[in-house]
């Protein structure tokens, strides 16, 4: 018989000659340490023959997932000062809550003994509540009496208009009437007529009241019926909401994670301490919270961390088999925020300034505006935690200039040309082409792989991923439109160098479109948010062709790209 699956996992390669990292992971940026990628292998050989987890990720298996799924791996010491690692995956797998060999959920609210159980009495009013709103929305006389009232107001309405519309004309005739009559009749004969005239148009004024009230009547039979239903299922489902409230509340209250000073802190109290104040969805079920809370459970001492995802990659987001990603923001920057208390861990990267004493070079400039060549890794405009920026060398350079300088703005990583207005009124001008869009922007790029094709038009509308800022995600329905023309430049060493003209502008177009699975596929090279990340992210604002801003005479600059 096989011996259960250990959760603390030794390594099965041998890691002696592996220097341990100084400080661990810091999760929402990071380059995977060699402990990590070694670790995380491991796992994927074990996930690509696993009897439960392969199934679910294998295209031909009926039991195929719809999207992958992120997993994690955490590289610890045990209490013997032995070294090995934990593995575990975010959420569910699917009807899976619990595997051998991975950690536990934090809290288990589906198991016999957990949450739901001992709410049980909670569960079942708001199932019964359910199942009153089903029982009143399906109600015959109910779907009868909404279809009749739409079809009811339709009626009304192109009824009322076709009266007045038949009474316009015959106001209309009537006042021909009286145009004509008035040089022909008598004064006498005329008023007589006139008289007749005013009696007809009251008796038009009159039969459209009654029209309006013999629909208005049968609309209200009609609303009565739906009125009397739709206020008991507001009701109910007022009642519901707060009753949901009240067991999300507890549920939030059940979910408690340690630190590492041993202090502990239910999801509640966590982000009651965040701008969000409530916890959001599913927050606390990811793999890195599952993972660091089991090592403190069992007193192992938390080394390094990695998450990647595994299978397809989902509609809306950019994930890509096997490659490493951070923490989500939205849910686990609070949670890990509290977790990581006390432990040493790596400095923020996006805190370090790369652009520091690097210099903007002004390619052109006149009296109404300049044009600057961005290096990468350079604000266009201050962030939350660094200020150096174009806009504020442009300050110093330009201490005279009104108006806010920045015409429009590039991605930090992204380089290229940047206009610089010096006064209002060029801002203006200039600021307008580019919501006319009818200016002509062309950016090269450099994507990690050979892409089939040699021209083509990607549409895909985005918005920005809430849970996970500043990533951008595929939204048909709440996502903006966004469009980009691109053509292939060569093909080398395994890359493809394109050309990018963007007809829309939206935050991360060109890489999510670049990325995107139904887009071009294949992401930016360098690109550390949807692709993986190199010496720098290859993407340049080349060119750019608009109107000046005084003269409207057309002009074009270009700069040529570094790589």
């Amino acid at each position: 018989m096989s011996q259960p699956k250990a959760i603390f996992r030794t390594f099965t390669s041998d890691v002696q000659s592996i220097e341990l990292p100084t400080k661990f992971t810091f999760p929402f940026y990071y380059e995977p340490h060699p402990l990590t990628i070694l670790a995380a292998e491991e796992l994927q050989q074990e996930l690509s023959a696993h009897p439960l987890i392969a199934p679910l990720f294998d295209q031909d298996s009926p039991e195929c997932l719809p999207t992958g799924k992120m997993f994690g791996v955490l590289v610890v010491k045990n209490e013997e000062g032995q070294l090995g690692y934990l593995a575990g995956f975010s959420g569910k797998l699917g009807s899976y809550t619990d595997l051998e060999g991975y950690v536990p959920l934090i809290f288990d609210l589906w198991n016999e003994e957990g949450f739901f159980a001992k709410e049980e009495v909670e569960v079942k009013a708001i199932n019964t509540i359910n199942a009153k709103i089903e029982k009143l929305e399906a109600d015959h006389v109910y779907i009868n009496a909404k279809a009749l009232l739409k079809q009811q107001l339709a009626d009304e309405k192109t009824a009322i208009e076709q009266r007045k519309a038949e009474l316009k004309i015959l106001k209309n005739e009537r006042k021909a009437i009286r145009k004509e009559q008035e040089s022909i009749l008598s004064a006498e004969e005329f008023q007589a007529l006139n008289d007749d005239l005013v009696r007809q148009s009251l008796r038009d004024k009159y039969e459209l009241r009654v029209l309006t009230e013999y629909w208005q009547e049968q609309i209200n039979t009609s609303r009565d019926i739906t009125t009397s239903i739709e206020e008991e299922l507001n009701f109910l489902k007022e009642e519901r909401k707060n009753k949901s409230n009240g067991l999300q509340q507890k549920l939030f209250a059940s979910y408690k994670f340690l630190n590492y000073k041993g202090e502990e802190q239910s999801l509640l109290d966590i982000f009651a301490k965040t701008v969000l104040q409530t916890p959001p969805a599913a927050a606390g079920d990811c793999a890195a919270p599952k993972l660091i809370q089991y090592a403190y459970e069992h007193n192992y001492t938390p080394i390094a961390l990695g998450e990647f995802w595994w299978g397809e990659s989902p509609k809306s987001e950019i994930r890509k088999h096997q490659h490493f990603y951070p923490s989500c923001r939205g849910k686990c920057e609070p949670i890990l925020g509290h977790m990581l208390e006390g432990l040493d861990v790596d400095d923020n990267p996006l805190l370090v300034n790369p652009a520091l004493n690097r210099p903007i070079d002004v390619v052109y400039e006149d009296e109404y505006f300049a044009i600057v060549n961005k290096p990468e890794d350079f604000l266009s405009v201050p962030g939350i935690y660094i200020l150096d920026s174009v806009y504020e060398r442009m300050k110093l350079r330009y201490p005279n200039a009104t108006g806010p300088l920045i015409v429009h703005r590039l991605d930090m990583p992204t380089s290229g040309i940047l206009i610089i207005a010096k006064d209002k009124d060029s801002h203006k001008a200039l600021q307008s082409q580019f919501i006319k869009k009818s200016l002509e922007k062309r950016y090269v790029a450099v994507l990690d792989g050979i892409i089939e094709g040699e021209e083509g038009i990607i549409e895909l509308p985005l918005r920005i991923d809430f849970d996970d800022r500043p990533r951008q995600m595929v939204c048909y329905e709440y996502g903006k439109y966004a469009k980009t023309r691109w053509e292939v430049i060569e093909r080398k060493d395994g890359k493809t160098k394109v050309y990018f003209y963007p007809i829309t502008g939206r935050t991360h177009q060109l890489r999510m479109h670049a990325s995107h699975p139904d887009g071009l596929n294949t992401p930016i090279v360098g690109d550390d948010l949807y692709g993986t990340k190199a010496d720098r992210l290859y993407l340049h604002a080349e060119s750019i062709t608009f109107r000046h801003p005084k003269t409207f005479e057309l002009m074009t600059f270009t700069i040529k790209e570094s790589f």
